[in-house]
């Protein structure tokens, strides 16, 4: 990573762009912007390469609102931007690789790995970590607009980032807001009160902290019928039933007291009253809270090992 940073928002061209994906070789990934294509830099370091395909016009826009801001900002917690290609006939962004893809295959039933309950909370730690400088860490303050565990990427190193800014905007004030008329963002993190703002983003991540606690998605169809996370687990919750939202791959390998928490703060993020919902940065203090607790279960240990582990991260 030291030597991608100091190679940072380098400009490459067309045949570069090529060069470095052996004529894109290989796909890890796609969206409505285009592929993305694993690379090689001359020094060995891995990269991910965003394409542009040429039919996408918001794709474009994206495209620029990501690259102008990724050159701004700079945080452990988001995804890092190397360089860029912007050439008539090649619009690509080159990215550090992340190998161990992202929070939603992570998280899928398909994965034989599944994640453990202190893995979830670290990742959580980490996705707050990026979003509180995104909010309170830049000025002006930056909504990302697109949280979802698909933007959510992981090293291997098992440390998550931020990623994927094309809808991402600036605002002047904690009290500036925009109503939507054409929502942006992606359905079943989208806030239902349609608006703009840090709170927006809090209800996402609300919604991420579900996906984590259950293992379930977001939004679920079967027999033709399209189900939302929130229909089944906020009775439960509301009934005190924490056990049965809990997914059954931790094997009830987890601290019950850092579930109800967790539990806690993501119903505080769903809240239907914008000021009920909490800043990011008291999201960092809860998970963290509850990372000191899976750590003195683990080891049986004061908060120096939890300590000694957030140092560790932050020195990555």
């Amino acid at each position: 990573m030291d030597r991608q940073a100091k190679a940072k928002n380098q400009t490459f061209s067309h045949s570069e762009i090529l060069g470095i994906t052996k004529n894109l070789e290989t796909v890890i990934g796609s969206g409505g912007f285009g592929n993305v294509y694993l690379g090689t830099l001359q020094d060995d370091a891995q990269v991910a390469v965003k394409i542009l395909s040429e039919t996408s016009r918001q794709g474009f826009k994206e495209f620029q609102s990501e690259a102008k801001l990724l050159k701004l900002v700079h945080h452990r917690n988001l995804v890092s931007l190397i360089g860029y290609c912007d050439e008539s006939d090649m619009k690509a962004l080159v990215y550090e690789y992340m190998a161990k893809g992202n929070l939603q295959h992570q998280l899928s039933d398909r994965n034989p790995n599944a994640l453990k309950w202190n893995e979830r909370l670290r990742i959580a730690f980490d996705a707050a970590c990026g979003l509180d400088y995104l909010h309170n860490g830049c000025k002006p303050s930056i909504v990302h607009r697109d949280l979802k565990p698909s933007n959510i990427l992981i090293n291997e190193n098992m440390q998550a980032k931020i990623a994927d800014f094309g809808l991402s905007r600036a605002f002047a004030n904690d009290s500036d807001t925009h109503l939507l008329t054409s929502p942006a963002g992606t359905y079943g993190y989208l806030d239902p009160q349609l608006h703009i703002s840090k709170k927006s983003d809090i209800y996402s991540f609300g919604i991420i902290l579900f996906e984590l606690i259950t293992g379930k998605p977001a939004v679920t169809q079967a027999s033709g019928k399209v189900s939302h996370i929130l229909e089944w687990v906020v009775p439960l919750i509301e009934k005190g039933d924490i056990s049965n939202i809990m997914d059954p791959r931790f094997e009830g390998n987890f601290n019950t007291t850092s579930a109800q928490k967790v539990t806690e703060v993501a119903m505080s993020c769903i809240s239907k009253d914008l000021v009920l919902r909490p800043d990011i940065s008291h999201i960092v203090a809860e998970l963290k809270e509850c990372l000191n607790l899976e750590i003195i279960m683990i080891h049986g240990s004061s908060s120096s090992v939890f300590e000694s582990y957030i140092t560790e991260i932050h020195a990555r």
